[in-house]
């Protein structure tokens, strides 16, 4: 008997053959078949274990987007809709992404082949366990912290000894900033271990705690050999370190579960990597199925890049990514959207026209390592800023008036920042 449990994934595809014929045999590579027939492939494991073709939409012809074996002039767009029985692959990520999002880039027929969508069983969606803080554990380890959540990363984001770290770090939690992480290219290297920032960052924090009464969490990257993930996690954990950082692509999907199954802090998940396999158009996988599928590994914190970024995606682009992130996934919590690359005062007006939210989590290295007045002022403005936002008030307006009281912290920013605006 079929399995009624059905996982459906659509495609954009572009054929040199009628796209009927193509999806069929993408179903087929993806599941109980291949280019040939073979005398094992029988009725009964057709039937039970095949993917079946729901939908083909033809989109019209033209030029193909992609590089094979043969260059034709003209290929036919279509989006399909594919059906896979969840017997085929049970409720694990690493089968599940190898059937939806395998092999099939490579079949020589088709010049385009990007993943779209993907819908999973509530079976499947039960079966793993989702963020363990989200957005909601999150603000309560900051206690009990409202609006949206202001952090930063570490800069420069390598070569600093212990001592200009310190001081990094100091500045940063005096500040009152709510979050401070790792770039992804600090690991562990020899001049700056993991364990000694560890020590450095609690330090600091807990002392800057005393000051300000204002907790600050820290993500600490332990992306690594995966034999040593538990135990630089629990290095951070045992020095009272609040949150971990997993660059998500280069480890994979299972790394995260894995980490998830013990980790006590949220798992803050950086996307590095990511746009390899999602930047092209005709190749890859879209971000809400990538998003998805780490939500359900255990991300508590998912990057979604930025609006009015430094990085390729277009605000529209970037608005579906954080939508995607505040969509309920069965029973699982929701995550902390991050936003970075390039986040600056400017930002807040056009992140809260785009999608008012204040569960965000904003991330602006230079926007307040490069405040003129240093990161306190930094971190004051984006504040005041997202204020402004929020209550649709002009940002320069806004400066305006918190100048008048004596605080230049946003007009300052201003000027500094709206020659790149």
């Amino acid at each position: 008997m079929r399995d009624s449990r059905r996982i459906t994934a659509t495609y954009y595809i572009e054929s040199d053959i009628d796209p009927e014929q193509a999806a069929a045999q993408l179903a087929g590579e993806q599941s109980s078949g291949t280019f040939i027939s073979v005398p094992q492939e029988s009725d009964r494991i057709r039937e039970r274990h095949g993917a079946e073709v729901l939908h083909v939409k033809r989109l019209g012809e033209g030029a193909p987007s992609l590089p094979s074996r043969s260059r034709p002039e003209r290929i036919t767009r279509a989006e399909v809709t594919i059906e896979f029985p969840m017997e085929n692959m049970g409720p694990d990520l690493a089968t599940t992404l190898t059937s939806v999002a395998g092999n099939l880039f490579e079949l020589s027929h088709l010049f385009a082949c990007r993943l779209e969508s993907l819908t999973l069983p509530e079976e499947y969606i039960a079966a793993h366990a989702g963020p363990a803080f989200g957005m909601v554990g999150t603000r309560e380890l900051l206690g009990g912290a409202q609006d949206v959540l202001v952090g930063t990363i570490v800069k420069p984001n390598v070569g600093l000894d212990e001592n200009e770290f310190r001081s990094v770090v100091r500045d940063l939690a005096r500040a009152s900033i709510d979050f401070i992480k790792d770039d992804e290219l600090m690991t562990d290297p020899a001049y700056l271990p993991l364990e000694t920032r560890v020590r450095i960052a609690t330090e600091e924090i807990l002392a800057a705690e005393q000051i300000t009464g204002h907790p600050t969490m820290y993500a600490f990257n332990i992306t690594g050999d995966i034999a040593g993930l538990e135990r630089r996690h629990n290095l951070v954990v045992e020095a009272g370190g609040r949150c971990v950082m997993l660059t998500i692509p280069v480890m994979g999907l299972p790394a995260l579960e894995y980490l998830r199954g013990f980790a006590q802090v949220p798992i803050h998940g950086h996307r590095g990597g990511l746009a390899a396999s999602m930047r092209h158009p005709g190749l890859g996988i879209a971000y809400g199925v990538w998003q998805q599928l780490a939500r359900l590994a255990g991300a508590d914190h998912v990057h979604v890049s930025g609006l009015g970024s430094k990085f390729y995606e277009r605000d529209d682009e970037v608005t579906s990514n954080i939508r995607s992130l505040l969509t309920p996934l069965g029973n699982t919590l929701l995550p902390a959207p991050a936003l970075s690359s390039g986040q600056n005062v400017f930002t807040p007006e056009l992140t809260w026209k785009a999608l008012p939210t204040t569960d965000l989590l904003m991330l602006a290295g230079g926007g307040i390592a490069a405040h003129p007045d240093g990161p306190g002022a930094g971190v004051r403005s984006l504040r005041q800023s997202w204020a402004a936002a929020v209550a649709n008030f002009p940002i320069r307006d806004s400066a305006r008036e918190s100048a008048a009281r004596g605080d230049r912290a946003l007009e300052h920013a201003v000027r500094a920042f709206e020659v790149k605006n």
